[in-house]
């Protein structure tokens, strides 16, 4: 039977006219490059839409506020000598303090720029979260539920700790075993008691939690006979056993429990203010690697040669201006605060109370974990 273009073939009862059947062949085959032209068109439109978020956070960027203000809003511990703690004067004091001091003389010029909140462990990530305070620096360990659930930005680890305990040396307790039947004082709020729990229920070792909501209430419970051990990070063992009324009949078990690595965190979503507190704090460390101090900052600033140097004092380059801060920075940074073995040093290490080997908090040329990524 023959056709002509313009008359319909009957074929089961449906009319079909062959032009349309030919515009029917041509759109299916056309209709993959259709979808794939929309598909471009919709990247390009959400990769613009993310550059112009981009640029409208970093105008919006904490970093702007902060220097605008003119102050750094620090939440610190006002309980933990070493690390945080208030002094005869009335001020903040500490290894972690420095650090709030380090990004204020970064970002303003100025170390003492600083205004504190002095916070327990509950309060720390609700005073983060409601903007309360522009950085946590607060003996405040990284995991993974803090990075997702609370939404906090760790920076560098300035730290690495691990979990102990506190016995009187005339309880005869030696290792976990002995803490069967026993009472155990540990904050609230913290890894700490996170990690108690799972260590004994592990061990099968039966026992009582005292839980307090701040360091004072926690040791006080103990030095009154409420419990008979303390669990914290052993920093804070050392750190509290100093308070204690005879430090003499206090010992620290070698047991290590956890890991907590402790350092600074700022909230989600600005990442301008998350690179600003990044790199001040791998700052310190890089100013440790490579021998630059309080003493001699300026006369390196002057004399050195050496290209990844004078990229990270900003006398050559704009890696400190890509950063958006200005190119005496570090300078500012070291001159006023030190490098991290100076601050470690200061009131930890060698020129404290506490006397603390490195360990692993010694530069990773010393057998430690500290290790600056280049600055360029």
């Amino acid at each position: 039977m023959n056709l002509h273009a313009g008359e319909a073939l009957q074929a089961g009862g449906v009319g079909v006219d062959l032009r349309e059947a030919r515009a029917m062949w041509h759109a299916a085959r056309n209709a993959p490059r259709e979808k794939e032209i929309r598909m471009r068109k919709l990247v390009t439109l959400v990769v613009a839409l993310s550059v112009v978020i981009g640029l409208a956070n970093a105008q919006d960027s904490l970093l702007d506020e902060i220097q605008d203000r003119g102050t750094l809003v620090c939440g610190a511990n006002a309980q933990l000598p070493g690390f945080g703690a208030i002094d005869s004067d009335g001020n903040f004091t500490g290894f972690d303090v420095d650090f709030c001091r380090a990004i204020a003389a970064a970002v303003l010029g100025d170390a003492d720029a600083v205004e504190y909140r002095g916070l327990n462990a509950a309060e720390r990530f609700t005073a983060l979260q409601t903007g309360e305070i522009d950085v946590l620096i607060r003996n405040t360990t990284w995991t993974s539920s803090r990075d997702s659930e609370v939404g906090a930005n760790f920076a560098p680890t300035t730290f690495y700790d691990g979990q102990g305990f506190i016995v009187r040396e005339a309880s005869g307790i030696t290792e976990l075993a002995d803490f069967e039947g026993t009472s155990i004082c540990v904050q609230s709020g913290t890894t700490t008691e996170l990690n108690l729990a799972d260590v004994m229920a592990a061990l099968d070792i039966e026992f009582t939690p005292l839980t307090f909501e701040s360091a004072d209430q926690t040791f006080g419970a103990y030095e009154a006979g409420q419990c008979d051990s303390v669990t914290t990070d052993k920093s804070g063992l050392v750190s509290r056993s100093s308070l204690l009324q005879n430090p003499d009949e206090h010992v620290i078990l070698p047991q290590t429990i956890s890991k907590e690595p402790l350092g600074p965190a700022v909230l989600h979503g600005d990442d301008t203010w998350f690179d600003v507190v990044k790199w001040v704090t791998f700052g310190t460390i890089f100013a440790e690697e490579y021998g630059i101090t309080s003493d001699n900052v300026l006369e390196v600033a002057a004399n050195a040669e050496a290209p990844v140097v004078r990229r990270f004092l900003g006398v050559d380059g704009e890696a400190l201006q890509q950063l958006g801060l200005e190119s005496d920075a570090m300078i500012n940074m070291i001159q006023q605060v030190g490098n991290y073995g100076e601050i470690f040093d200061r009131h930890l290490g060698a020129d404290s109370q506490f006397n603390l080997d490195r360990g692993l908090n010694a530069l990773y040329t010393d057998g430690g974990l500290m290790y600056a990524p280049p600055f360029r």
